[in-house]
């Protein structure tokens, strides 16, 4: 243990960079120990070891999301040169080595630069200081040869956990669910809602307009979305190509009264106020609403903001369109949120299917005679998407499915189901260049209640 200063000395100051990894680390820990979300962990862990300038804090998030998509692989890599098991109680020695190895094998850092601060980061640690040593040793290996160790391992099969797998290949074969796995672990590109000019928007940007209407942008070189052109003005908003589409079943929507259920934090509630629409945006996160009604006055758009628990909400009226995004597994969005992978459990899904049930049933009665009801979900779980509505058109007879016909609002053949319905799969819509590739998984129907 090296000697404390002296009362006259002053603390050695923190080499560059060292903030940044120590933020990531507080992140990591936070999700994969405490099972905190990736936004939430992040935040806090930056509000620990900040204030990060721009280009830290981008560091710190790509590290973090990083290992998420990658933690299968870098531990077995870690493990393949470790001659035991690490003991139980080595406080932040495992997120450590992690960040370090996804430095080292995924975002080419200098190997001195991310050794050496891996050393400092477990000398800061009252826990893992006594494997300083180790750790330097181990990274040393993973530097010289983890490359070709990882090479020798299957990513799927590493880093999805074999449940999740499994599941997908029930519902989808085992071909599709290798690519749904691979697409899942890919980064997605950045798209953009755009209020109008949307091939202007992507010569802007260098990016391409998507059959659906999307812009789509490539991250690498975006820099920070507020910082974009168009953002501080309101000009688009950022939501994935396929969560865009459950709004654009509705048609035309302008002048007509329409209810955004469980809306924060507003993408839908954005494009149903910029079609024209009078929108009632209905949540029950107060912190979640905030973000929605600063969404809405940065776009400069309006709606009426409800917080409530659609449950027991009791309006005095029926509304001509309902759209409930309802809470789900999000499986569909592993792509911008790996911390899915580390969160959700086999046992997980029935409770949350027993309140899409509900919310489903409740949104059914604000639907006026001859309006539409859109349910969606970003899960790629066919029990919180296609098993809901079966169940839901048996027990209503009132209701039809109002079937999506091929290129409506630019949706291609092979994502529509046999019966009718939105199925989108991350590894959908490929492009030449891989980075813009995929989208969200995500599944709505459309149902029409009858006169």
């Amino acid at each position: 243990m090296p000697p404390s200063p002296r009362p006259h000395q002053k603390p050695r100051p923190k080499p560059q960079g060292f903030a940044a990894r120590e933020a990531a680390v507080a992140c990591l820990v936070s999700i994969l120990d405490r099972g905190r979300p990736l936004d939430d962990a992040f935040e806090a862990a930056v509000g620990k070891w900040g204030p990060l300038d721009a280009r830290d804090r981008a560091f710190a998030r790509l590290l973090v999301m990083s290992v998420l998509r990658h933690k299968g692989e870098l531990d077995a890599v870690i493990s393949s040169f470790l001659d035991k098991p690490l003991p139980a109680d080595t406080g932040t020695l495992r997120p450590i080595l992690l960040g370090a190895s996804a430095q080292l094998l995924l975002l080419d850092t200098p190997p001195h630069a991310a050794i050496s601060l891996a050393v400092d980061q477990c000398r800061a640690d009252p826990k893992a200081r006594r494997f300083d040593k180790l750790t330097n040793a181990v990274l040393r290996r993973v530097a010289a040869t983890g490359k070709d160790v990882r090479a020798g391992l299957d990513p799927v099969v590493a880093n999805i956990p074999s449940w999740l797998l499994q599941r997908w290949t029930e519902a989808y074969g085992e071909t599709h669910a290798r690519e749904i796995a691979a697409a899942s672990l890919a980064e997605a590109a950045l798209d953009l809602s755009v209020k109008s000019e949307p091939e202007a928007w992507a010569g802007r940007f260098g990016g391409i307009v998507l059959p659906t209407g999307t812009v789509r942008v490539s991250r690498q070189g975006a820099g920070r979305v507020d910082q974009m052109p168009g953002f501080a003005t309101g000009d688009w908003w950022v939501q994935d190509a396929a969560a865009a589409l459950p709004v654009r079943l509705l048609g035309e929507v302008a002048g007509r009264d329409v209810a955004d259920l469980c809306a924060a934090p507003g993408g839908k509630t954005a494009e149903l106020a910029a079609a024209g629409a009078n929108v009632t945006a209905v949540d029950q996160s107060m912190a979640r609403l905030a973000r929605l009604k600063e969404n809405l006055a940065r776009l400069k758009l309006e709606a009426d903001v409800v917080e409530a628990d659609v449950l027991t909400w009791e309006p005095a009226r029926t509304f001509d369109a309902v759209l409930l995004d309802a809470p789900c597994s999000a499986t569909g969005t592993i792509r911008r949120h790996p911390d899915i992978l580390h969160l959700r459990r086999k046992d997980d899904t029935s409770a949350r299917v027993a309140l899409q049930a509900k919310l489903l049933d409740r949104a059914a009665r604000l639907v006026a005679p001859g309006g539409q009801l859109v349910y969606c979900t970003c899960s790629l779980e066919p029990e919180e998407g296609e098993a809901r509505i079966a169940e839901f058109l048996q027990a209503n007879p009132q209701f039809a499915r109002l079937g999506i016909a091929p290129a409506e609002a630019g949706i291609a053949t092979e994502w529509i189901t046999p019966d009718g319905d939105l199925r989108t799969l991350p590894c959908h819509l490929p492009q030449d260049e891989p980075s813009m590739s995929g989208l969200d998984g995500f599944y709505a129907a459309r149902l029409v209640r009858q006169s």
